[in-house]
């Protein structure tokens, strides 16, 4: 069974063979499973082959499909030949292996027999085709790395701004006989708790927006792909990040704080 592009027309008839086209075609031209067509290859034309649809197929999450607004059809081998013309030939069909040998000797005799065969790997085929996902993965991660490093910057200073505002309390404690490491444990634990609600707020807006993206645009392209996926590891990346980052924030704050006199920071 092979893909193919067709003119298909709604028949009344007795049909001859069976065909499978794509929910996509199904759906915009209201074609149901038993409905009698006509496969030519002008559109229109009704001294085609007649055939009934015998099952509708349902989209794969191919990422190359997505550029592609082409319906599919599936017929049998002798129908495709009759459609396209071209005889007992082929672009490109696919051997299975057992094994790696028998993958190599697959490829040197497939190679060897005549010049124009040229037999690949399914893997070198697949690396091939998408180095363009390859590249936006790069992209996608340069993003996530500056807008990392653009957070912490923020942070740090959101935590020497909060810090700030508490220097008569620091001062009073001080004062008061509290000891420089209690402080600073102190203000690291409430960064730590800081980052630990913000990670989990960011979580569940990552998660919210995620669904939403994969809603939106499985409806716009029709297709089961995943677009946005937020996996485990990425979670336990972003709360390990998160703490890591808060933690540090507070720490340097708490420092910058704690070494000042108490009654400098009373203003004195």
């Amino acid at each position: 069974m092979i893909k193919l592009l067709l003119a298909l027309t709604l028949l009344q008839g007795q049909p001859l063979r069976t065909i499978a086209i794509d929910e996509r075609l199904a759906d915009d031209a209201r074609i149901s499973i038993g409905d009698k067509l006509v496969v030519s290859t002008k559109p229109g034309a009704r001294d085609g082959d007649t055939v009934v649809v015998s099952a509708i197929i349902k989209r794969t999450a191919d990422p190359s499909d997505i550029a592609r607004s082409e319906y599919v059809v599936r017929m049998h081998l002798d129908q495709l030949q009759k459609v396209a013309g071209y005889g007992d030939r082929v672009d490109k069909f696919a051997v299975a292996t057992r094994g790696g040998a028998a993958t190599d000797r697959a490829l040197r005799e497939i190679n060897a027999v005549a010049f124009g065969f040229e037999a690949h790997r399914s893997r070198d085929i697949a690396v091939e085709t998408s180095q363009t996902y390859q590249v936006v993965s790069r992209f996608h991660k340069a993003i996530g790395v500056i807008t990392i490093v653009a957070s912490a910057i923020f942070l740090l200073c959101i935590m020497l701004l909060k810090v700030e505002e508490r220097r008569r309390d620091v001062a009073a404690l001080r004062l008061m006989g509290i000891s420089r490491a209690t402080v600073v444990k102190g203000i690291v634990a409430e960064a730590a708790l800081l980052a630990l609600v913000g990670c989990a707020l960011g979580v569940v807006i990552g998660w919210a927006s995620s669904s939403f993206i994969n809603w939106y645009y499985r409806g716009v392209y029709r297709t089961p792909l995943t677009f946005s996926l937020v996996t485990a590891d990425i979670v336990v990346l972003a709360v390990s990040l998160s703490l890591v980052l808060g933690i540090v924030a507070g720490l340097l704050a708490s420092l910058r704080l704690v070494r000042t006199p108490p009654l400098a920071l009373f203003g004195r």
